[in-house]
């Protein structure tokens, strides 16, 4: 039962248990309610039957106390085991899927939008967090509370009873048979949210090119056709429900009826008393209100399965294990016969095979596509081999864990992230425990001083989101700073310099010259300039090794190494 509740509503063990105890909670809460009707209508039959004595008073007095006390006691049982447990349940959820995407391999998010991704976390939790405190536990209390209440009432005059309860499985089947038409709307309305979303956060990200090009209004024109799109999709989705839950509501009501059509005949023919029939109506207006709400909680909780699918489709994604210890000798990292391909099924990488010498610097040079940056991703195990093996100093990368392989590697990506905080904080993400004396040391490596001493408060001024208050070549040296902080054995640079003009690529290929000492530098550029200095070149074109040696000798075989040299020259001379 645990089980299944688990993987049926994306729970996590504690918050199965707990949303069972809210369920039951919600039935002795929907009993507790019921409670007074059956004193009432014993006291009616006191007073039909001569009146109430003074005992008999103090009997319904301490009563309509014990029923306050209980109903405040079942009510306080209710909130604290579906509301409360259900926040908590929540924080777990987000913190389960958060730490199963720090688990989960890259190339998982190469097939997601991050807004996909950010919709799961935040809106499915919140969806499911509502669903779980309002939704589940009233439906299923509501069904449990309504077969105990139903036995009791079959036990009192069955023919009442039946008068009673016949709706109740004619309102849960149509809502039943609901559930394939609703999960079909609302899949087509999550596509479309998610789209729009994506529409957004695209216009966002790229608005100063959209104005640049004068295409602001066009985008626009689209993303309001996709904001037109979610209004439909939720008017019919809406609707869908609607056609359902009111059908089955008003069938609801008609047990109301039945029971005052079958307790007057009943009444007429003598078989049924005046206090019975009176209970009986009241019983039946209290009976259908939790199970009217209950229909509709229905109808959502079966719009939830789609939120719970593409949560499970992250709880149930393979992550990447591995030891938490290397035995490694040394940090040579050697590729043997390696073949990868995308899950697009495109080819990247065909029996690659080299080795990045502890010690020296390899660059990673060939035309764009031929895979580089691909090669420095599987070294680091943000990817897995389709074929062949990674080692690091002997050891299978296969077979370690990719945080325990990341401990020992500083990577300098292109593409450079950094945080809304200070230079000195978004330097000592490389070393969290780092003094400031060492990030400020490590930004000197880097060439950091010239633009944060220019800066009001220096080290300690704000940068922005993703670094916005600092030009492409600043952002990049505080990336490097992070690897020199870091300062692991094994340094990987995918196009590390890229943004930096001449003189500050000077000023760090100086610097990497003072750090790669007994390290294993492996970089990847399109510069000849940045390479010429490398111990090791390694061209990789149409996905395997073209040619590799010292930059000397590939100049001497005439390839695509000094082709590419040559192209590079030319292009330096030209002029307008």
């Amino acid at each position: 039962m645990i089980k299944y509740m688990q993987r049926r509503f994306a729970l996590s063990e504690q918050g199965a248990k707990d949303l069972i105890k809210g369920c039951v909670a919600q039935a002795v809460q929907n009993i507790s309610f019921m409670l007074p009707v059956g004193l009432l209508y014993y006291f009616v039959c006191d007073l039909m039957d001569g009146g109430v004595n003074g005992s008999q008073t103090a009997f319904y007095i301490i009563g309509c106390i014990v029923c306050l006390l209980f109903t405040f006691a079942a009510t306080w049982f209710q909130y604290n085991g579906t509301y409360l447990a259900t926040y908590v349940e929540s924080g777990i959820r987000r913190i389960s899927l958060a730490e199963k995407l720090r688990k989960i391999p890259l190339s998982y998010f190469g097939k997601k939008d991050l807004a996909d991704l950010t919709s799961s976390i935040m809106s499915d939790c919140a969806t499911l967090e509502t669903t779980f405190s309002h939704y589940v536990p009233a439906l299923i209390g509501s069904v449990i509370s309504t077969i105990l209440i139903a036995i009791g009432l079959f036990k009192f005059d069955w023919r009442m009873a039946l008068a009673a309860v016949w709706v109740l499985p004619i309102a849960f089947t149509i809502v039943a048979f609901s559930s394939r038409v609703q999960n079909y709307f609302n899949r087509k309305q999550r596509e479309a949210s998610v789209e729009l979303e994506e529409g957004i956060q695209e216009c966002i990200e790229t608005l100063r090119d959209l104005k640049s090009n004068n295409a602001e209004n066009k985008y626009l024109k689209e993303l309001d056709k996709k904001i037109s799109a979610v209004e439909n999709r939720k008017i019919k989705s809406e609707l869908a429900t609607a056609v359902f839950v009111v059908s089955a509501s008003f069938i609801l009501k008609l047990g109301i009826a039945t029971v005052a059509l079958v307790g007057s005949a009943l009444l007429i023919s003598g078989t049924l008393t005046v206090p019975a029939l009176f209970m009986f109506l009241l019983v039946a207006s209290r009976l259908y209100e939790p199970l009217d709400g209950a229909l509709q909680n229905l109808a959502a909780v079966i719009a939830t399965s789609t939120n719970i699918e593409r949560m499970n489709e992250i709880l149930d994604h393979p992550i990447q294990t591995g030891t938490n210890k290397i035995n490694n000798n040394g940090y040579d990292i050697v590729f043997d016969n390696i073949g990868f391909a995308y899950n697009t099924g495109e080819t990247v990488l065909k029996n690659v095979s080299f080795t990045a010498k502890q010690g020296e610097v390899t660059a990673l040079v060939g035309p764009s596509g031929g895979g580089k940056t691909t090669v420095s991703r599987l070294a680091s195990r943000f990817w897995d081999i389709n074929r062949g093996r990674i080692t690091v100093g002997g050891s299978d990368i296969s077979k370690i864990d990719p945080e325990t392989l990341l401990s020992i590697y500083s990577i300098v990506f292109q593409d450079v992230t950094l945080f809304n905080n200070t230079i000195m904080e978004n330097i000592r993400v490389g070393k969290k425990n780092a003094t400031d004396s060492e990030v400020l040391a490590a930004a000197k490596l880097a060439n950091c001083d010239e633009f944060a001493n220019k800066l009001p408060d220096g080290y300690n001024s704000m940068i922005g989101e993703n670094g916005c208050e600092l030009s492409g070549g600043e952002r990049q040296r505080i990336s490097i700073a992070r690897a020199f902080l870091k300062d692991a054995p094994i340094i990987l640079l995918d196009e590390a310099t890229a943004s930096l003009d001449v003189e500050n690529e000077t000023a760090i290929q100086q610097a990497l010259s003072r750090l790669i000492q007994n390290k294993t530098v492996l970089i990847i550029a399109h510069r000849m300039r940045t390479v010429s200095g490398a111990d090791k070149v390694v061209v990789l074109a149409d996905g395997i090794v073209k040619e590799q040696g010292a930059p000397d000798e590939l100049i001497k075989q005439n390839g695509i190494y000094k082709h590419m040299a040559e192209l590079q020259t030319q292009s330096q001379n030209w002029a307008l």
